[in-house]
């Protein structure tokens, strides 16, 4: 299958955030995975890592990246680049949801909490 319709993000368990898998290992792929997610005001991923690449777009909202004592803005067309096995958190700032297309070079996405436990996501990655 090439051409996959998209569903709309939905409710996560993850207070606050909605997520979509858009394309993944279930869909055929071997080396990548696309996910978007919809952060409300206030909400925040919990602080994890990955093994792999992260790249992640802003469609809209306000954002910030926490990477140990380092704190970046984001914000709607601007693109945020995570190295694999860093530690990092997103948190949405804004008074909007913030809006992300996130690409990472692997799947399925394994993710770890900073003390190495891994996170049973609730979606399909």
């Amino acid at each position: 299958m090439y051409v996959i319709a998209n569903q709309a993000p939905a409710a996560t368990g993850i207070p606050g955030i909605e997520h979509v898998t858009l394309a993944g290992s279930d869909d055929g792929l071997r080396r990548i995975s696309v996910w978007q997610q919809s952060l409300a005001p206030g909400a925040a991923t919990p602080p994890h890592r990955h093994d792999c690449e992260e790249v992640v777009l802003c469609r809209a909202g306000a954002g910030e990246l926490h990477i140990g004592e380092c704190i970046e803005r984001f914000g709607a067309d601007m693109t945020v680049l995570i190295p694999a096995d860093v530690d990092h958190q997103i948190v949405s700032v804004g008074k909007e949801a913030l809006q992300l297309v996130a690409v990472f070079s692997a799947t399925p996405v394994a993710t770890w909490l900073p003390d190495g436990a891994p996170i049973e996501l609730p979606w399909r990655s």
